[in-house]
């Protein structure tokens, strides 16, 4: 499940994306209206954390655009300032929960969550699929050819971030930056360790071969050579 947040308080941007991301949950974070708007374009979300106070264009200003331009991608709205008329205003909007700050991060994690289940019980559509291989966003399960993987949280969200872009060259330093959010040394061997896990698990017994090197240049994710 990828969740963008918007929040322009980078401290506690970063401590909301560090609480989901040891929930299992791929997160990417924007600090303004603008930068929502084409994070959106660019990435199809499960679900959006939306600080309503933003510089540029705030949370409502973006959350009406989102519901005009019918994207219903579920958004939990957070407030510091936590007037009824307030909340009332953006659930009018199209806001899916609302919560007021300071909050506790368990209760936002739980409520993502939530989020998450009811969209995808709306939608006939949580999985991803490559070839035969398929990912569940909802329930993070993997399955290919009847057989279901077990894969642990980072392995989870590399999995996702390839599928995603599958049928895209993804370079080292990009998966570094959108799976585990770290600025690593260039000569790290750390993302072809995982891509090796993953080729254990999935690509293993199994054919097409899904996970290709593009040498020089990173991984990509395809069901043909």
């Amino acid at each position: 499940m990828r969740v963008l947040v918007v929040e322009d308080e980078k401290k506690t941007a970063s401590f909301i994306r560090k609480a989901l991301q040891n929930e299992g949950f791929a997160v990417d974070v924007c600090h303004n209206g603008n930068d929502a708007l084409a994070a959106v374009e660019a990435t199809p979300f499960d679900a959006i954390v939306l600080d309503i106070m933003l510089p540029g264009r705030d949370g409502l200003s973006v959350l009406r655009h989102l519901r005009e331009g019918k994207n219903a991608t579920p958004v939990l709205l957070l407030s510091a300032r936590g007037e009824v008329d307030e909340r009332v205003e953006g659930l009018n909007a199209g806001a899916d929960d609302y919560l007021g700050k300071p909050f506790v991060l368990v209760e936002l994690v739980a409520r993502v969550r939530a989020l998450g289940r009811r969209s995808a019980g709306e939608s006939k559509s949580t999985l991803l699929r490559v070839a035969d291989l398929t990912l569940d966003t909802v329930t993070r399960q993997a399955r290919r050819g009847g057989k279901n993987f077990e894969l642990t949280a980072r392995e989870y969200r590399l999995l996702e971030f390839l599928m995603r872009s599958a049928g895209r060259i993804c370079g080292r330093m990009a998966i570094l930056e959108k799976v585990w959010d770290y600025d690593f040394d260039p000569g790290s061997n750390l993302v072809d360790v995982y891509i090796m896990r993953l080729r254990e698990k999935i690509d293993a017994g199994f054919e097409p071969k899904l996970f290709h090197t593009v040498r020089g240049m990173g991984y990509l994710m395809k069901d043909t050579p």
